[in-house]
């Protein structure tokens, strides 16, 4: 991906050098709901998701020093640089797209941390994985995710990192158009569709990312295998493939965030047509 690298963004809350702490009410609000997935996911990354611990033979991330500084290498200051140089394109894009809709764009702001954090929905924990909280408008990423996707889930490039933090931004835009609060309300009024309801809202963030995709493919950001690299992230993050690496079968009755091929198949929809008419899980079941 073409990319030119700068300074941080003003949007960006760097708690790299923070501590963590536990705050009463745990997860709450997070997205990533059920003993099942927190196992699964444990699993995949070689962490415990249960306690927050970190299980035998798993890689720390950097500790954090005591006054607050950063204590960081050339090459993680890059990739802040690159996240820095994706949320200011991501929301760029989206001003102007809901600017002709007539919907004031509100940024959201990205908080980097190491380890644990504390976010308005709850502790935020890097075993976690990257996620948005629509109580306080900003997401949350610990940037050796990165590594995790990589070597783990197998899907390098920075594009492919780059749809990660798309994706979390287009939670973002459904907070502003309402979507979100809507598929809540139908999450409480109707319980037995609270998984079903979760993925469409997941497959909406993907078909989002797509869509700010299909932009930087206008302007010729993007290079050989930078598609290729999304759809790949995409499809290494669905419930199936994550299922059956950990358990050795699918129950696609618990999915959340959907399968690899519905994650992927909406990727590539908002990557091909840019609209967010073409995004509509809801009312198109679609793939």
């Amino acid at each position: 991906m073409r990319w030119t690298p700068g300074g941080k963004s003003s949007n960006i809350e760097d708690r790299r050098g923070q501590g963590g702490g536990f705050m009463p009410g745990g997860r709450a609000g997070m997205g990533i709901g059920g003993a099942v997935v927190m196992l699964v996911l444990s699993l995949i990354f070689g962490r415990d998701f249960v306690t927050g611990g970190t299980t035998p033979g798993a890689d720390n991330a950097a500790p954090a020093v005591a006054n607050g500084e950063v204590a960081s290498s050339p090459a993680e200051e890059r990739l802040v640089q690159f996240v820095s140089f994706v949320l200011d394109d991501v929301q760029n894009t989206w001003r102007s797209i809901l600017a002709e809709r007539h919907v004031p764009y509100e940024d959201a702001k990205l908080v980097l941390f190491r380890d644990m954090t504390q976010s308005g929905c709850g502790n935020a924990q890097s075993t976690m994985g990257p996620f948005y909280c629509p109580l306080d408008e900003k997401a949350y990423i610990d940037l050796g995710f990165y590594d995790e996707l990589q070597r783990r889930f197998g899907a390098p490039g920075d594009f492919a990192q780059a749809y990660v933090l798309a994706h979390e931004l287009g939670h973002h835009v459904q907070h502003l158009l309402g979507i979100d609060a809507q598929a809540r309300r139908l999450q409480r009024s109707e319980p037995g569709s609270a998984n079903a309801v979760s993925v469409r809202l997941e497959l909406q963030a993907d078909c989002f990312a797509g869509i700010w995709g299909h932009s930087t493919e206008q302007r010729r950001l993007l290079q050989q295998g930078d598609v290729e690299e999304g759809l790949n992230a995409a499809a290494a993050v669905g419930d199936d493939r994550l299922q059956r690496a950990a358990t050795g079968h699918v129950n696609a009755e618990t999915f959340t965030h959907g399968s690899a091929a519905q994650r992927s198949a909406w990727f590539k929809r908002g990557l091909t047509t840019g609209q967010i008419e073409a995004c509509d899980t809801f009312g198109d079941r679609g793939p």
